[in-house]
């Protein structure tokens, strides 16, 4: 039976923690719907709901599958996450907060991203409120943070900064500040990938060979993290884990496994972003390729109206 789930003391009268040991079952047994995140994902679903159905309802076309990518995709796999038992572990074992964190900060806003949320305002709104969005897209600020570089050094100092600082422990002792980086690590990822994947119309936007070749760069930093953690001879978090007391989890092991979570999660999502990408390169040169042709088709058929007109209006000798 689903139940919600109380944040949980760290210590029980045994000594071990009130959460039982972490298995597949637990995922779907520890359901937290009060949240930051589960409100954010509640408004953001019944936001982009009612601009397709205003499409629908004057008739225009929205494509499916940035529909299914975005609701399913992006906030469902955020949802996967941040409101079942893996939101209940996070804080408990390492592992299961580093499969969290690659979902909000790399799975989520790919989906996201594709889902085109900033097309979909821009061709449902009207006015004022339209033209404050383009303001917003156009600003400096959204120029600067949405720039290519600028959003590369972001996506890649964070990790660095939140587990090698004492900002981790704190985001394990103070629940506020846990579901802020919840929301730091979808924004972030969002800030990279939108203008790499996106099919929104952002500033910025490099050509594919620069976009293919920062997304090659990124995965290196994931590897050196991963392989970082893994080979650590320190505790992330001090010695929060183990005083926890689990007597079903070894806070050494589980550090060697969320390191690896990390390394071969990266390269794997990385690598995956990679091939979307170049199957969006593939389609925008078929597009280009056939809006040349048409051009071209134009163009002769422009001229050979002219020349018959000339032929009508100056006849050959003898006729």
């Amino acid at each position: 039976m689903v139940q919600l789930a109380e944040t949980p003391t760290p210590l029980a009268a045994g000594g071990d923690t009130v959460l039982p040991p972490f298995t597949p079952a637990r995922i779907f047994s520890e359901i937290h719907l009060t949240s930051l995140v589960a409100l954010i994902l509640l408004v953001s679903a019944a936001l982009y709901g009612y601009g397709v159905y205003r499409l629908m309802q004057r008739g225009d076309h929205w494509p499916i599958g940035r529909t299914v990518a975005f609701v399913a995709g992006g906030l469902g796999s955020i949802a996967a996450v941040t409101l079942s038992g893996v939101e209940a572990y996070d804080d408990t074992l390492l592992s299961v907060h580093m499969v969290q964190h690659m979902v909000l900060s790399m799975v989520g806003p790919i989906f996201l991203a594709l889902g085109a949320p900033v097309t979909l305002a821009l061709r449902t709104l009207h006015g004022g409120s339209r033209k404050s969005l383009l303001a917003v897209l156009h600003s400096r600020v959204v120029r600067v943070l949405t720039f290519p570089l600028v959003a590369f050094a972001i996506f890649i100092a964070n990790p660095f900064i939140l587990y090698f600082t004492g900002l981790y422990r704190a985001t394990l002792e103070h629940a506020w500040l846990h579901e802020l980086v919840h929301v730091h690590f979808i924004v972030t990822g969002c800030l990279f990938f939108w203008p790499l994947l996106g099919l929104d119309p952002l500033p910025n936007r490099w050509p594919y060979p620069g976009r293919a070749l920062l997304m090659v760069l990124s995965v290196p930093f994931h590897t050196v993290l991963g392989l970082t953690i893994m080979q650590s001879k320190t505790l992330l978090a001090g010695d929060y884990y183990p005083s926890l007391h689990l007597t079903w989890a070894n806070p050494w092991d589980d550090q060697v496994t969320a390191g690896g979570i990390l390394w071969a999660g990266g390269e794997i999502i990385s690598v995956t972003m990679l091939g979307i990408l170049i199957m969006q390169w593939i389609k925008q040169s078929e597009r280009e390729a056939r809006r040349i042709d048409r051009a071209l088709d134009r163009a002769e058929a422009e001229e050979a109206a002219r020349a018959a007109a000339i032929k009508i209006t100056n006849p050959p000798d003898g006729r």
